[in-house]
């Protein structure tokens, strides 16, 4: 080596900060089990029933899963947490989901059912003939 080329080191400046990264999960690893990927969800509504199917694999629907009615209301969420032992190091992944559903007219809450089979959630709501009108007209008053 002569005095006018630098001595090139072999090693890394920073050998700590690199070995901070080394088997760390790659970034698809990383993302949350339902925040990164949306559950699919289909609702089918017919003149007797209100049927909802989720998808969400992987989850113990005693555990994980919950689904109430309030007013109207129709709310499931989901969570799942998973811990992984890899090269010595604990991985731990999870996610939660949650969304709320309008009832239609007529249904019959106290009769609601839920059922989990094959990673699908199907909940079904019995609707039954409403004898109201679906809205009421409300009358506007003008300033004239």
């Amino acid at each position: 080596m002569n005095a006018r080329s630098p001595q090139l080191h072999s090693r890394s400046p920073f050998p700590a900060l690199t070995s901070w990264f080394a088997g760390l999960p790659a970034v698809d690893a990383m993302r949350p089990f339902f925040d990164g990927h949306p559950i699919r969800m289909e609702v089918d509504e017919k003149d007797d029933e209100f049927v909802v199917r989720a998808e969400m694999p992987g989850v113990d629907p005693d555990e994980d899963v919950s689904v109430t009615v309030r007013e109207g209301m129709l709310t499931i969420r989901a969570e799942r947490t998973e811990q992984r032992e890899t090269n010595g190091r604990s991985e731990f992944e999870y996610g939660s989901f949650s969304r709320t559903i309008a009832l239609p007219t007529g249904a019959r809450e106290d009769d609601i059912t839920a059922a989990y089979d094959k990673g699908i959630l199907t909940i079904t709501v019995p609707v039954a003939e409403s004898s109201e009108p679906a809205g009421k007209k409300v009358p506007i008053s003008s300033g004239r």
